[in-house]
């Protein structure tokens, strides 16, 4: 499961390479896409990207271009996989709440016979 940071910089690099094998991208592209409510600099960016290639969700390769830090993405199983498993992720969620919801709907029901029976 990936953390709230990981989630966001996955979602970037997947939107980045945009249906394809893999991409190529400096690190202004992945800051460019991610939200800014979360203070994100080159570093943090770097780290989560080597934690996530060490996941299993991409191959990557760090290069220069004109000077320019670059780096070269290709995507995995779990990579491809991921916007799949989001929606999954998602779909259980709701799950869950609807469950809680009737659950509520349910006791409450028979709180309110119970009363009625012995009130």
């Amino acid at each position: 499961m990936l953390s709230k940071y990981e989630n966001e910089v996955m979602s970037a690099v997947y939107c980045l390479c945009d249906g394809t094998d893999g991409c190529l991208v400096s690190p202004l592209d992945i800051l460019s896409v991610l939200p800014s409510k979360h203070k994100y600099n080159s570093e943090k960016v770097e780290n989560i990207l080597n934690d996530l290639m060490r996941d299993g969700y991409f191959d990557l390769i760090t290069s220069e271009r004109k000077g320019e830090k670059m780096y070269v993405i290709n995507l995995k199983e779990n990579g491809f996989a991921y916007k799949r498993c989001a929606k999954q992720r998602q779909r259980d969620i709701m799950y869950k709440i609807m469950l809680a919801f009737i659950g509520a709907v349910t006791t409450f029901i028979f709180g309110l016979l119970l009363k009625a029976i012995f009130g």
